[in-house]
């Protein structure tokens, strides 16, 4: 494993992290506190030291993993978590999808919160705090910015930042909080096929002489940058991937073919995918979706794979300037996997 240190600071993250979604939100199937709790320890022993959860994630489930997993070894890994939805007063239940719940970012509800994450971990610290989901309203609110800063100067958490949603929490509110605020981490899909808003974050950061890194999380575009996936792939019903419009899958496999050229005898696809990503020194860390010990292995030694060379990284930009030579519609987060002859009445 490879390590990195946030600019400006003492926070070194593994170059690979474990993101305890799949683990514990029931999105990309069940586990048993056994399950996730294995495979944890497995990416420890990998080499991973940051592992990223969220107060919503299973109702608090996500944290109180960390503090089972890791009873002895907080000063092993890094703790990241999220704040800012109130699933506290609106009933959220575990495994409960995508249906987004109320969010409170007052200074009481950011305070009530991060303790709340606290007690769940079972530590004196959360190293990165980060804003779940910010609307504009976020990011021109002082009062919340200042209650980040009092709970850094608490010693509550060590530094701050802000995730960012894929429906929402996109381009503006990125590129202005970037601008705006004194941020070490944003963290927000990037990937190979998933290009925006990223690059537009990467630019606000350079033409702001800001020194804000980024965690990375859909790394491999739902899976699809695995290699794995084909027009006949079917998910099951308790998977999210399955309510994505079919038009994805198809579209997405074609795109793939086109990158088969970055396997070789030295690394997977989804290898290559990450080490795209850490091409980029302004990348503290990626989070993929580790969901079964054989990808984990995968991607936790991606860092030690070959390089991608120069010639395959302009190949990379050539193909995602033309988007791959696809016609295809806005990308939908909704929609149906079923073809039109299985749904056609007989």
């Amino acid at each position: 494993m490879r390590f990195r240190t946030y600019k400006n600071t003492d926070l070194t993250v593994s170059e690979v992290g474990f993101g305890l979604w799949t683990i514990s939100t029931g999105w990309w199937g069940v586990y048993t506190e056994g399950e996730a709790i294995a495979l944890m320890h497995q990416a420890f022993d990998l080499g991973v030291t940051l592992f990223d959860a969220a107060d919503t994630y299973g109702n608090g489930l996500s944290e109180e993993l960390i503090a089972k997993a890791f009873p002895n070894q907080r000063d092993e890994i890094v703790v990241a978590t999220k704040v800012g939805y109130d699933f506290v007063h609106h009933g959220e239940a575990r495994g409960r999808g995508q249906r987004e719940i109320p969010q409170d970012f007052s200074s009481e509800a950011i305070t009530r919160a991060t303790d709340a994450a606290l007690k769940r971990l079972k530590t004196d610290r959360i190293d990165l705090l980060q804003l779940h989901n910010i609307r504009m309203e976020q990011v021109y609110d002082d009062a919340l910015w200042k209650t980040v800063e009092k709970l850094k100067s608490e010693g509550k958490i060590r530094y701050y930042g802000i995730a960012l949603g894929p429906a929402i929490g996109w381009l503006y509110e990125g590129v202005n909080c970037i601008r705006e605020r004194e941020l070490t981490s944003v963290q927000h899909i990037y990937n190979i096929l998933e290009q925006h808003p990223g690059r537009a974050f990467r630019d606000a950061a350079t033409e702001t002489g800001k020194d804000t890194m980024f965690l990375i999380r859909v790394t491999h575009s739902s899976g699809m940058l695995e290699g794995k996936y084909t027009a006949e792939t079917k998910f099951p019903p308790n998977d999210h991937r399955s309510h994505r419009p079919r038009s994805w899958l198809l579209n997405g496999v074609k795109k793939v073919e086109q990158l088969r050229f970055l396997e070789n005898s030295e690394r997977t696809l989804g290898q290559a995918a990450m080490q795209w990503l850490l091409a980029d020194d302004r990348v503290a860390s990626t989070l993929p979706n580790i969901y079964d010990q054989q990808q984990l292995v995968e991607f936790a030694k991606a860092p030690d794979t070959a390089l991608l060379t120069s010639e395959e990284m302009a190949k990379i930009e050539e193909l995602y300037s033309v988007n791959f030579g696809i016609e295809e519609d806005p990308p939908k987060f909704k929609g149906t996997m079923e073809l039109p002859q299985e749904t056609a009445v007989a």
